[in-house]
């Protein structure tokens, strides 16, 4: 989720680099960036969690194992737990598409706060399910919430931040996602499902209690006009400053706003754009990072791992089992945010995608071996740490990589609709990796499962090897011109020079802010 703003070249920002020189302190000046991206961090964190429910339910709602503390003795057959688990997922799209209508005429602020509402209805509804019915519903709710929410949140931080906090403060999006999933492990370790749905409701409380104390974008409220508005929004968050140090800044946005304003002649031709090799390049190539994001194990091993580590008969308790899991899941994203500028996202695609096949042979190897030695339980720690190994490795680069991407392949006259195609195709892999997990264990196994995962990271890794270009360093039209034909940026380094690629200043073009300018 990576957020600027553009139109000039592609990559003009409405922030003049030079009113951050003229404004107060530097921490003063990043101190209300950081608290309105926390309050929208906080509703995120509370998406995370839908995310990571389903890990805690599916156990102990699972037929064969379902146990009489359940008031209402709710239970689920594998095909509706294969269900459970995928519904929330086939929603999201759909909220995706209608997210940017949906909200763009309330604002961001408002609509955030709004959102808030579905997700402890969600929550209120698994507290007191009593049938399958009502654990869906509240699955269906999520999971359109959390399409909805893209918008409003993928921009917010756009058009708040400046440019040199832009970056940073736009990748914290996906941490706190996968912080909200863990959380929901810890929960899942210490209480009850039911008990945990009712704890849950308190996250989204916070975040509509966060966001009321922040101020509304500065760059929604000068495209609707409020121009006072937006100079109060801009004094705020720029130190609580006087109304004289940012109009500078209010000037560019102006212009911003008003050179985003297409008319119908540019529109039709837009769409033209779709059918380049400029856009169909890209997207192919994103879409089969997340097909194999999805299809190497991991979205299967997160949402099932409670089952998982217990049918491979692991050591510890298989709740403190998936907490490490989430917690190594953790680690690795965090280790990816930080070796990515270093080592770029190839040799960390390649780390990811290898590595993470070499940890399902062994856990492979292992399943068909347990078939017949259950009773031998001296290597039983075996499956437990490859399987912890690969949420680390997956997490380094294969699953947060195509979200990266996305805000860096396509051209501005796509990249709106282009990353909301994109995220809809990954949720939908999503929801085929875990529909088809029963299905797939019943016809080859579990020794054929893992297996069929160790060949999909192989085959994702040769892929990419030769597909995928090094764009870590690159300015976005150097990206763009490779997907054209005009450079490579896979295998000999570009010749160009360091300082050539350091013409765009301080951050990637916004897939939001084009979406935005799009219905202003």
């Amino acid at each position: 989720m990576n957020e600027e703003i553009g139109k000039s070249n592609g990559n003009a920002d409405f922030t003049s680099p030079n009113t951050s020189s003229k404004l107060r302190h530097p921490f003063r000046q990043a101190l209300p960036q950081i608290l309105a991206t926390t309050a929208k961090n906080i509703l995120l964190l509370g998406y995370g969690m839908t995310l990571g429910f389903p890990t805690i339910v599916i156990p102990n709602l699972a037929k064969a194992s379902n146990s009489t503390t359940d008031p209402y003795n709710l239970t689920l057959t594998r095909d509706q737990i294969s269900w459970f688990s995928s519904i929330n997922l086939i929603c999201v799209p759909l909220g995706c598409f209608l997210s940017g209508v949906l909200t763009q005429p309330f604002g961001r602020k408002p609509s955030m706060m709004a959102l808030n509402v579905p997700f402890i209805v969600a929550w209120l509804i698994y507290h007191h399910a009593s049938s399958v019915n009502m654990l869906y519903a509240a699955l269906v709710i999520t999971g359109f919430s959390g399409g909805v929410l893209e918008a409003p949140v993928l921009t917010y931080v756009a058009e708040i931040t400046t440019p040199q906090l832009r970056g940073m403060l736009s990748a914290t999006a996906s941490m706190i996602v996968i912080l909200g999933v863990f959380i929901q492990f810890i929960f899942g370790t210490f209480l009850h499902w039911r008990t945990i749905a009712l704890v849950n409701v308190v996250f989204p409380v916070l975040a509509m209690i966060a966001l009321y104390g922040v101020p509304e974008s500065p760059h929604w409220l000068m495209g609707k006009g409020r121009v006072e508005d937006a100079e109060k929004s801009l004094q705020w968050l720029r130190g609580w400053v006087e109304p004289h140090e940012v109009q500078v800044e209010l000037s560019h946005l102006a212009k911003a706003i008003k050179s985003s304003n297409f008319d119908e002649s540019q529109r039709k031709r837009s769409w033209h754009a779709f059918k380049e090799k400029t856009f169909l390049r890209p997207y192919f190539l994103v879409s089969m990072a997340f097909l194999f994001g999805h299809f190497c194990g991991m979205t299967t091993l997160q949402t099932f791992a409670v089952s998982i580590f217990a049918e491979m008969g692991t050591p510890i308790d298989k709740y403190l089992a998936t907490l490490i899991l989430g917690l190594v899941q953790l680690l690795g994203a965090l280790t990816c945010v930080v070796l990515v500028h270093w080592t770029g996202k190839r040799p960390l695609a390649m780390v990811s995608l290898v590595g993470n096949s070499v940890c399902w042979l062994v856990v492979a190897m292992y399943a068909s071996w347990f078939r017949t030695h259950q009773h031998v339980t001296a290597y039983s720690w075996v499956p437990m740490t490859f399987l912890i190994c690969s949420a680390f490795l997956t997490h380094m680069c294969i699953r947060l990589l195509p979200w990266v991407l996305v805000g860096e392949v396509y051209t501005p006259e796509v990249r709106a609709t282009a990353s909301g195609a994109s995220g809809s195709a990954g949720y939908i892999f999503g929801f085929l990796a875990n529909k088809s997990y029963f299905m797939i264990m019943d016809r080859i196994e579990a020794s054929g499962t893992f297996t069929m995962y160790t060949i999909v990271s192989i085959g994702g890794a040769l892929f990419l090897y030769y597909f995928l270009p090094e764009t870590e360093g690159r300015t976005l039209l150097e990206i763009q011109e490779h997907f054209a034909g005009n450079r490579c940026l896979i295998g000999k380094q570009d010749t160009n020079s360091a300082s050539d690629r350091n013409k765009e200043n301080y951050a990637a073009d916004n897939p939001g802010m084009d979406h935005v300018e799009s219905h202003l």
